[in-house]
């Protein structure tokens, strides 16, 4: 499918599965798009307004914890060229750290797994007898190594601090990540969301100082599951891609490129939990974000 900021004319630093970094100078552009991926094949159609929904969270959760630690965005506005108004954000340059830092405050998916063969995650003993999708004592930081391709690897603190090369900067992505985390679970919960897990990535700018920066909270870096009808035993519905992965998971495709095309149905059913997801996390409509960042 083609980018949105494919008639751009700006310098293109880093494209990924799901965004494209542009050099604005002093600045970087992040342009969010409506490509899906699933097992980390990109699917040939997208889900309209999934790029719009991304950057809004983040600008709502941007806008919600600079108390916390600062974080790198500038506008989704100012400077925002029109074509891409609403799905993009005026950022900060940073020097991104070589780690993901994962809070994980439910025990589920990878880090169920892990607990089942182990009672552990990412080194951290967890009691006994936990069922999957339960609430844990308390949230834990459990980092990943940032893979250039295929999957990040879950690996332990002491791990985390010897890639960074900095024990004290460990400690400080640990803490943060956590009081983030904490912060957005409890004002999710107001909002009958609950916070299950969430993966942040952190830079330094150019006097040192620890940055917040790519996305943050949204359902594509988190898991998000609505509060009613919460029961732990079993896996959760969740206001993310888990409706495209379910279907892809049942049509026979065996993972490999090419991924095939997703349905009408699907497409409109995942774009509802995505504008759902937004609507419940900030607390104002869409279209309001829409209207908001139109040129």
């Amino acid at each position: 499918m083609t980018s949105p900021a494919a008639d751009l004319d700006l310098p293109l630093v880093a494209s990924g599965k799901v965004r494209e970094i542009y050099d604005l100078g002093d600045r970087l552009l992040l342009v969010a798009s409506d490509r899906i991926s699933t097992y980390d094949v990109v699917h040939p159609n997208g889900i309209p307004d999934k790029g719009s929904v991304l950057t809004g969270i983040s600008a709502f959760w941007f806008n919600k914890t600079g108390h916390i630690v600062s974080n790198h965005y500038i506008s989704s506005t100012e400077g925002v060229p029109d074509s891409v108004r609403g799905r993009a954000m005026a950022v900060t340059k940073l020097k991104m750290l070589p780690v993901e830092c994962v809070v994980r405050g439910y025990i589920t998916g990878s880090g169920w797994k892990d607990y089942q063969a182990t009672g552990k995650v990412s080194g951290i003993e967890l009691p006994p007898g936990l069922r999957e999708s339960q609430k844990l004592p308390m949230p834990i930081f459990t980092p990943s190594t940032k893979a250039d391709e295929g999957h990040d690897e879950a690996i332990d603190f002491e791990q985390a601090a010897e890639i960074l090369g900095d024990r004290e900067l460990a400690g400080r992505l640990r803490d943060v990540s956590i009081a983030l985390y904490s912060f957005a679970s409890d004002l999710a919960a107001e909002r009958g969301v609950i916070l299950a897990d969430t993966k942040f990535e952190f830079g330094l700018d150019p006097d040192g100082q620890l940055i917040l920066g790519d996305e943050a909270l949204t359902p594509d870096s988190s898991r998000y599951w609505p509060a009613e009808g919460y029961e732990p035993g079993h896996g959760q519905p969740s206001f993310d891609k888990q409706y495209v992965r379910d279907w892809a998971s049942s049509t026979g495709w065996d993972k490999a490129p090419p991924a095939p095309e997703v349905p009408e149905d699907v497409v409109a059913g995942t774009r509802a939990k995505y504008v759902e997801a937004y609507e419940l996390i900030t607390g104002e409509s869409f279209d309001a974000w829409v209207a908001r960042t139109a040129a």
